[in-house]
């Protein structure tokens, strides 16, 4: 490589920016829960047809009591668990599998935003809580099209559809639900927080590097912090069974 394309790409661009395919168990967003109920059945429960049914159960049980969480309605994040959580070890390679992870957000948004609405909770509130459950799904969405994903462990911390769920279900059990959701909008914000500032911390700045080598010759460092790679803290490949390597 010549000096003057080596000031044109810093080094290792190319390998860092890898645009893949994510693989379809990764955005299902599955609690730790339902990825071990996935491993019971492995391949067999249809993932489009339980997740379907999930949808359908969680909704008819909203509807059943006007949206509000009580009775039946506290069942409903379980029934969707049983249901959608075999199919989660499934490799989703059927023709209409790309369907799954639409149909999960459907079902969770729709049941964050009905109950809560419905029981009283500051309205204010719901959106908070769903914008930081939407800003999670869209890191989950975004990354692979820089070639990583994000770190198990904090797609694990951010409970997963279903666990979501259920920490809602309970906090209605307790008649504590404007607090269950304060608390659990409070905790994916930190979180969220926490893994942007983590990665931008950890990406180079291209245009700083870039200076610096055009001003102190072709042997000059390029500048910056240590680039996520794709085997670093910065995640795993985005392919792989449950973001699992």
């Amino acid at each position: 490589m010549s000096a003057r394309e080596a000031r044109e790409e810093p080094p290792s661009t190319r390998e860092r920016f890898v645009p893949t395919i994510p693989d379809l168990r990764l955005l299902r967003d599955d609690s730790h829960i339902g990825v071990l109920l996935g491993r019971i059945v492995p391949g067999l429960a249809p993932p489009l047809l339980t997740a379907v049914a999930a949808a359908v159960v969680v909704l008819g049980l909203i509807a059943a009591d006007g949206g509000q969480l009580t009775g039946i309605t506290l069942f409903a994040p379980a029934a969707a668990l049983l249901l959608s959580g075999l199919a989660s070890g499934h490799p989703h390679d059927g023709r209409y599998d790309w369907l799954v992870p639409p149909i999960l957000r459907v079902t969770e948004y729709s049941y964050l935003a009905v109950v809560g609405l419905a029981s009283g909770v500051p309205g204010p509130l719901v959106f908070v809580l769903l914008m930081t459950v939407v800003c999670h799904h869209r890191d989950d969405v975004a990354r692979p099209a820089v070639g990583v994903s994000r770190p198990v462990w904090v797609r694990r911390a951010a409970l997963g559809w279903d666990g979501r769920m259920l920490v809602i279900a309970v906090g209605g059990a307790f008649s504590a639900l404007t607090t269950a959701y304060g608390i659990l909008a409070a905790y994916l914000a930190i979180l969220l927080v926490r893994e942007a500032v983590r990665t931008w911390s950890a990406t180079p700045v291209t245009d700083v590097g870039v200076s610096a080598v055009t001003q102190g010759g072709d042997n000059a460092a390029v500048l910056g912090d240590h680039p996520i790679t794709r085997r670093g803290d910065g995640g795993q490949p985005a392919a792989g069974t449950n973001g699992e390597a």
